[in-house]
């Protein structure tokens, strides 16, 4: 039976939910009208439903091609991330250590760091080595998505016995077998978390790849957005189109991982 001081709150979370929704909705319904339709009422729904501007934003976005720029810089930095953060975790996890200590405390004041304070330097250093481009893109994405992510898994490993690691090695297993075939695969549920969280960061990524990527055919899709507003006029009705396209394989890959973000996420931040 349900307690009757239960519906305040269920009245306030359904409140909340239309809250954080209604950008969505914003964007999506007005993405189906017309430019004109748009500047006369934002809020009501379009008088004519009209594909017309995914049509057009999916050519003016040269979507394939920019799709393909997105999804292999996410894929590949979030695949470096997940490597070389569980290994650091893992390190600092089971060397118990002032040394080992010290790093990971630097590892967690870093998330603090924002990244305006080290945008002019670190452009300027990548630039004398002639890395701007996707490859110091992607050594920029582990970096930045490090931090997070090793906090992340760390407290995950605190909560795994280090007897398994014994048994593995008394069973003939190397540091680097202990940890690929024993610990790693049961880091399952924080590993799908931490790539959600860093490939929603880097999939929507506007300043970083714009100081970076400067050259036609490899912009991603929040740089080739920006195309959509211009000096004296901004197509809001197809950069609302672009939006809508742009978010939906984010969708797709955290309506099916939600389970082990949720799940991952408690493990990481309670153990």
């Amino acid at each position: 039976m349900r307690s009757r001081y239960n519906f305040p709150v269920e009245i306030l979370g359904i409140l909340l939910g239309l809250l954080w929704l209604s950008p969505f909705y914003l964007m999506i319904v007005n993405s189906l009208k017309t430019k004109r339709e748009i500047f006369t009422d934002v809020l009501k729904l379009p008088q004519e439903f009209t594909l017309d501007n995914y049509i057009e934003a999916f050519e003016e976005l040269d979507f394939i091609q920019t799709f393909f720029n997105s999804l292999i810089i996410t894929v590949v930095s979030v695949v470096i991330i997940i490597i070389f953060s569980s290994m650091a975790a893992y390190a600092l996890s089971r060397n118990k250590s002032k040394t080992s200590t010290l790093l990971f405390m630097v590892f967690v004041a870093a998330m603090l760091i924002p990244f305006q304070s080290v945008m002019i330097p670190l452009i300027t250093v990548f630039g004398q080595v002639d890395m701007l481009n996707r490859v110091g893109l992607i050594f920029m994405y582990l970096g930045f998505g490090s931090s997070l992510s090793i906090f992340l898994f760390h407290g995950t490993l605190n909560g795994i016995s280090k007897s398994l690691d014994e048994a593995a090695t008394i069973d003939g297993c190397n540091k680097f077998q202990v940890f690929w075939h024993i610990i790693f695969p049961i880091l399952k549920p924080i590993t799908v978390t931490v790539a959600i969280l860093n490939i929603i960061y880097i999939w929507n990524d506007y300043l970083l790849p714009s100081l970076v990527i400067n050259q036609e055919g490899l912009q991603t899709i929040p740089l080739k957005m920006f195309f959509f507003f211009g000096e004296y006029t901004k197509q809001w009705h197809l950069a609302l189109a672009g939006l809508t396209i742009a978010i939906i394989p984010v969708i797709i890959v955290y309506f099916f991982a939600q389970r082990e973000i949720i799940k991952g996420i408690s493990e990481g931040a309670v153990k």
